[in-house]
């Protein structure tokens, strides 16, 4: 029998009909001949609600309690729909993240899955029974603490189970009826696409798109797993994404993105001398920051500027590892600038295909939006502009 890994979203467990509906669908898989393994998020806006009366309770909840409380929800999630399925005469059981052998690093908030014992889940399988996983969580082997994977971290459960299972495909359920060329509220002649590449989906993720969690494409890369983006609403087939195209040619462009959570942050008259940015990038490396866009303008007398963009959120570290490097490595100042926005263009098909960079840069042009920064690789063009253009640029 195929092996089948379902992941359903907060949007696909909202409610008691939703959850019968999700059983309804995984009863016919099964009747199809499938064994079947499901994952499952919270039920709709739990986790917020959750995080909402943790701060209540406490400005500064302690992490491992946090991820005590947050576990909560999946939980919930797991055993309402096994009862569901229960009373379609299908035999379900279900599991935490920790029952299910999915061991994580000490990371608390964070976590980041090391290894799969699914010996439990495959006897369950092997028994008949679908089988129900909570996801975003797992357990640290060592301290056998219960952690979180981040939000959106049942993309990566699921993906990571059905590479440990070898299942034959992941099947991503959510709000959404499969990746699209960008956003469809901002732009409503978007298409939905029926393939993307992997790598392509990773840029897309990285740049903004909130469809899949970045470490869920990484995990279904490295283990060549075939993963599909569909509904839970409707039979619509999807997005698969996959290792390579499956038609003749591929498309130039797969997608636009765009993100307004980063702030840009430009040092100021740092000495232009070896290895003086190594030790800005290494220090910010050290507190954990991850930095998107860098640029250096040339060097005038013996000082240059260095400008980058990183997550807004980690504005108060930046602040703080910056404050402590200033004396130290002689720069004049830093300033910080929230209101950017980064669009991006990604497409594989544009590594053979000259101009696209000139396209964009003439289309914005025209619509005199101003560049800021520019960052490219092969299968990506990204601009740094106003966030007041953001939604026009896409």
């Amino acid at each position: 029998m195929a092996v089948l890994v379902q992941k359903y979203g907060g949007t696909s467990v909202e409610g008691s009909e939703r959850i019968r509906a999700v059983a309804r669908r995984v009863a016919a898989a099964r009747a199809a001949g499938n064994d079947v393994l499901v994952v499952v998020s919270a039920m709709g806006r739990t986790t917020d609600e959750l995080l909402r009366l943790a701060r209540e309770v406490s400005p500064d909840p302690s992490r491992r309690e946090l991820d005590m409380l947050l576990t909560a929800g999946e939980r919930i999630s797991m055993a309402l729909l096994a009862m569901a399925l229960g009373d379609l005469g299908v035999p379900a059981i279900s599991f935490t993240g920790s029952q299910s052998g999915i061991l994580t690093d000490a990371g608390h908030g964070a976590a980041r899955i090391v290894a799969v014992r699914p010996e439990r889940l495959r006897r369950e399988l092997e028994r008949g029974r679908v089988v129900i996983v909570a996801g975003f969580q797992g357990v640290n082997p060592e301290t056998k603490e219960i952690t979180t994977l981040g939000r959106g971290g049942s993309d990566t459960t699921g993906v990571a189970l059905a590479a440990a299972l070898r299942a034959d495909e992941c099947q991503i359920y959510t709000d959404v009826d499969g990746v699209y060329t960008t956003d469809p509220r901002v732009v409503p002649e978007a298409r939905k696409l029926d393939f993307i590449s992997n790598d392509e989906m990773l840029e897309l993720t990285a740049s903004g798109a909130k469809v899949m969690m970045l470490r869920s494409i990484e995990v279904a890369r490295r283990y060549d797993v075939p993963l599909w983006v569909r509904s839970s609403f409707t039979d619509a087939p999807g997005t698969l994404i996959g290792q390579e195209e499956k038609g003749m040619e591929q498309a130039i462009i797969s997608g636009v993105t765009y993100a307004l959570d980063d702030a840009k942050v430009t040092i100021h008259d740092l000495p232009d001398r070896i290895g003086e940015a190594a030790r800005v990038f290494t220090a910010l490396a050290k507190a954990n920051i991850n930095v998107d866009v860098i640029i250096q303008n040339v060097s005038a007398q013996g000082k240059a500027d260095i400008s980058f963009t990183a997550p807004e959120g980690d504005l108060p570290k930046i602040t703080a590892v910056l404050t402590g490097l200033k004396d130290e490595l002689q720069f004049a100042s830093f300033d910080v600038d929230k209101d950017v926005a980064k669009v991006t263009l990604v497409g594989a098909g544009m590594k053979t295909y000259p101009g696209i960079a000139a396209k964009m840069f003439e289309t914005l042009a025209a619509n005199n939006i101003n560049l800021e920064m520019i960052s490219t690789s092969s299968i990506k063009i990204s601009c740094v502009i106003r966030q007041e253009h953001a939604e026009k640029a896409v």
